[in-house]
């Protein structure tokens, strides 16, 4: 028989296969399900509260926080997309009405001042006539068709990967919203900790991943209203569309709402706007730049209760450890690395009294601090929230 070294062995050997084999479970959908936990965290709260006013029915809740979140990414999107596909078709119409009517030369003379100069100066240098244009221009198109497809291809790859990645996190949403104080029990439950640490490493994740996600959305909207601003100043075409894409794409970490900003720079000195454009360079990169760097560390240390260097640079940190994702999971890592410290230090520091044995509860205490510890709805609800 066994002994029971050997068997506490083989059980662990057991225990760490099977987190392997659940960690490549999990890994096709390890993203959306964890972006699920952040927004179940975050939307808690207000879960319980909607709730109770639909008389405890938590799936129709869910369901309606589950379908407020589909709508808050689909009709903004959607509606950049519509505008986008217009102006693109109005833009194809108008060029192919202007080569039939006047041909290539009347739509070069149809071009902004900058771009109709090299236009003419490249419609010099070709000593082409206009069929032999058409036919070399045929034949571009005809030899980029292979890389044009394998483009192609690779952006419904992407946007494929993404739709799977949102559907598996609104799935995981709904029953992190239906079923978590259930799984707060269970893990509760099973934790090698001393009861209540476990709760407070959980506190403390959802405390920081509410503080992250609300100031990155803030920061973006900042960052647009920035952006509007210069728009404005220099009337830009169409101000409003050009500051919601600065908006989604002040969410991207990696690309940020100052590129939509020299992209209008662009757009102005093409169009014969040069003192427009170096306007938009500098504002796009002194005041919408800058705002990343300073609103959203001040917004996400009130939450995280650090100081703001530390959360500066974990936002900058697990952007480059972890790509995008990383604008949580560094502050997370972060908050799970004080967290630790912080009980290790109330619990198991040097000054941390040892008793020779456990104290016996008295009868003012009434066993209500053990019941207290043990409840670990306060792990997904905020202070002053009753169940």
């Amino acid at each position: 028989m066994a002994s029971e070294q050997t068997a506490r062995r083989v059980f662990t050997g057991l225990i760490l296969l099977s987190l392997l084999l659940l960690a490549l479970v999990i890994k096709p959908f390890a993203k959306g399900i964890f972006l699920a936990a952040v927004l179940a965290g975050a939307f808690y709260g207000l879960h319980v509260r909607l709730t109770r006013k639909l008389r405890g029915r938590k799936n129709i809740s869910a369901g309606i926080l589950c379908t407020a979140v589909i709508l808050a990414l689909l009709l903004p999107l959607g509606g950049l997309t519509a505008f986008v596909v217009a102006e693109v078709s109005s833009g194809a119409q108008f060029i192919t009405k202007t080569v039939q009517q006047e041909g290539v030369e009347g739509l070069v003379q149809k071009l902004p001042g900058p771009v109709r100069k090299g236009a003419e100066s490249l419609m010099e240098r070709l000593p082409l006539e206009e069929q032999q244009l058409d036919q070399t221009i045929q034949e571009q198109v005809s030899n980029q068709g292979g890389t044009a497809a394998r483009a192609v291809t690779g952006a419904v790859a992407a946007t494929g990967s993404i739709a799977f990645q949102t559907v598996m996190m609104l799935i995981a949403l709904f029953f992190f919203l239906t079923d978590g104080r259930a799984l707060v029990h269970w893990i509760e439950s099973v934790s090698p900790l001393r009861r209540g640490e476990a709760l407070e490493i959980m506190r403390e994740f959802r405390s920081v991943s509410g503080a992250v996600l609300l100031s990155s959305v803030v920061t973006a909207g900042v960052q647009a209203f920035a952006a509007l601003v210069g728009f404005l100043i220099v009337q830009v075409p169409a101000p409003l569309f050009f500051a919601g894409v600065a908006f989604f794409m002040a969410l991207i970490p990696a690309v940020g709402a100052a590129i939509v900003v020299l992209a209008a720079a662009a757009l102005m000195f093409f169009s014969g706007h040069p003192w427009a454009a170096l306007f938009l360079v500098i504002w796009g990169t002194v005041v919408v730049g800058l705002v990343d760097n300073i609103v959203k560390p001040l917004l996400a240390k009130r939450g995280m209760h650090q100081h703001g260097a530390i959360v500066f640079f974990s936002l900058l940190g697990g952007l480059a450890a972890f790509g995008t994702v990383g604008l949580l999971l560094g502050p997370l890592i972060v908050a799970f690395f004080l967290a630790l410290v912080r009980i290790h230090e109330r619990d198991y520091g040097r000054n941390h009294p040892t008793p020779a044995s456990p104290p016996t509860p008295g009868p003012q205490d009434g066993g209500t601090h053990t019941a207290r510890a043990s409840d670990p709805a306060g792990a997904l609800t905020s202070p002053g929230e009753s169940h």
